[in-house]
This record gives structure tokens, C-alpha cells and sequence, in this order.
């Protein structure tokens, strides 16, 4: 899986603030994928720290995560609740491509979804749950903003998942692709 690293280009022609929180969003995906970068399935699916993620269920929680906010911004269910039944996590495809796909695609909803929004002003109600009972309303613009927030999190606890198991980081990478030492 050798390549050179570049930014994630918007997969929908949108413009001003609707374009920075696509494009930003897309080049942080683009990060998280690097994490994986020339791993083998078998790699993918090893814990390496005391965390119970792999990377690839890790990838595949995020995808899971960014589809839930897809639903949420397009749906607007003012009864909504957060569901703690299960193990509330995706089921984890076999190969680290199909959960690097599974990413893609649901980025790429994402996309299409800040797309067709009206307005980043739109108020969202946000899903119930025993830390936040009552129901609150969110700006789109806030609900991407906090996706972000969470991509970003996870991208680097992928960091270090990944750097335990072979020394690797996303800015090594990066670095790397550039020719520059790290």
C-alpha cells in the first residue's frame, strides 16, 4: 500500500464554510486511513495496547460513528435516545480494505449529507441519554464541529495503537512521503 500522502479532496462541489468543514473533515479521514497504511488483516485485528480496539474495529467504530451523525443531521428525530443495548459497536469486515472502504463510504455520505443541508444554523435535537436526559438542540454547524472533535480523537488513539505495533506513525508517514525524516 506504498502511495504518497494528499489531502482528501470534497466529493461534492459545495463553497465557503459548507467547503472548509468537508474539506477538513475529508483530510482527517485521510489521516485515520494512513494509520493503516501496509498493515495485514492479521495486524489490523491484534490488540496492542490495554484498550479492547484494534485498529480495524477501531476504524470501523468511527465509520460506524459518522454514519450515526449522517442520521441524525438528515432524520432530525426529536425522540431519539442513545441505545446501550448490545455491544453498540459494528460488526468489523474481514479485510483492513473493506474497513478502509466502509470509511470511504461513509465519508462520502457525509459529504453528500453537509451538502443538501439548508443552513450550518439549522438546529439538530441531539439523542437522549442518562449524561444528558434532556433534550438539546445543535447547530449542524456544532454537530460537524464535534464529529471532527471525534475523528481527531480517535486518529490518535490510532496513532498509538499503531506505533505499538510496529513503530509507525501517522507522521512518519506523512514525513516520509514527503522524503523528509521523522
Amino acid at each position: 500500500m506504498a502511495g504518497t500522502y494528499t489531502s482528501v479532496g470534497p466529493s461534492v462541489d459545495v463553497t465557503g464554510e459548507k467547503l472548509d468543514l468537508v474539506t477538513i473533515l475529508a483530510d482527517q479521514r485521510g489521516m485515520l486511513a494512513i494509520t493503516a497504511r501496509g498493515i495485514t488483516d492479521e495486524q489490523a485485528r491484534r490488540r496492542t495496547t490495554v484498550s479492547e480496539f484494534t485498529l480495524a474495529s477501531l476504524i470501523a467504530h468511527v465509520a460506524s460513528v459518522i454514519r450515526g451523525n449522517v442520521t441524525m443531521l438528515e432524520e432530525r428525530d426529536e425522540n431519539s435516545t442513545v441505545d446501550f443495548s448490545g455491544s453498540g459497536e459494528p460488526e468489523v469486515p474481514e479485510s483492513i480494505e473493506q474497513v478502509l472502504a466502509e470509511l470511504d463510504s461513509a465519508g462520502r455520505a457525509l459529504e453528500q449529507c453537509i451538502a443538501a443541508l439548508g443552513s450550518l444554523d439549522d438546529l439538530i435535537p441531539q439523542p437522549t441519554a442518562p449524561w444528558a436526559p434532556e433534550r438539546i438542540w445543535w447547530t449542524a454547524r456544532r454537530v460537524l464541529l464535534h464529529l471532527l472533535r471525534e475523528i481527531a480523537h480517535h486518529s490518535g488513539h490510532a496513532d498509538i495503537l499503531r506505533e505499538a505495533l510496529d513503530g509507525q506513525s501517522t507522521m512518519g508517514v506523512v514525513a516520509g512521503d514527503m522524503g523528509l525524516e521523522f
